[in-house]
């Protein structure tokens, strides 16, 4: 038995908490896919996929392989092979960690961060012109909106911390 939807008494036909959220996913992945295929496109980053994922990935701090394997979700080696390819183009840099020293960090170099950048700007010039028949403001909204959402169900699926 569950709760009626406005809340009132339970109801016998009322789907459960499962079906209620298996209905609001149907589609999820899809459409998360198609989204994700068309930024892509409009960034027009003249990258993979993997390389551009690693560059967001880097956008803020240096970070180690085992690090941008969890941030990407690639396995290590991967990461390895991409890092290499961007270091190629001089997109980042590797160097010895200050605090461990066995261990290497990569960060951007100026060009990856203006790649990065004019990708994202093309992307939001995307955005914008598929919205065209909202405002600024609501396409704002809509596209803040839309990454909170993906943040609450990506944080949601982490695994627990080890403690």
């Amino acid at each position: 038995m569950h709760l009626s939807p406005s809340g009132g008494a339970p109801t016998d036909d009322a789907p459960s908490d499962e079906q209620r959220v298996e209905t609001a996913a149907h589609g999820l992945l899809r459409d998360l896919a198609v989204l994700t295929r068309a930024l892509f496109r409009a960034g027009e980053y003249g990258l993979t996929r993997s390389e551009v994922s690693v560059l967001d990935a880097l956008d803020g701090a240096p970070l180690r392989v085992t690090e941008l394997a969890a941030r990407t979700g690639m396995v290590q080696p991967r990461v390895t092979v991409v890092l290499q390819k961007l270091a190629d183009r001089e997109l980042v840099t590797r160097r010895r960690c200050t605090t461990d020293r066995r261990a290497l960090e990569t960060t951007l170099t100026p060009a990856g961060r203006h790649l990065l950048e004019q990708g994202r700007q093309r992307m939001a010039a995307a955005l914008l012109e598929g919205l065209r028949t909202t405002t600024v403001d609501d396409c704002e909204h809509a596209v803040s909106a839309a990454r909170r959402s993906i943040g609450t169900l990506a944080h949601a699926m982490q695994p627990p911390e080890a403690t």
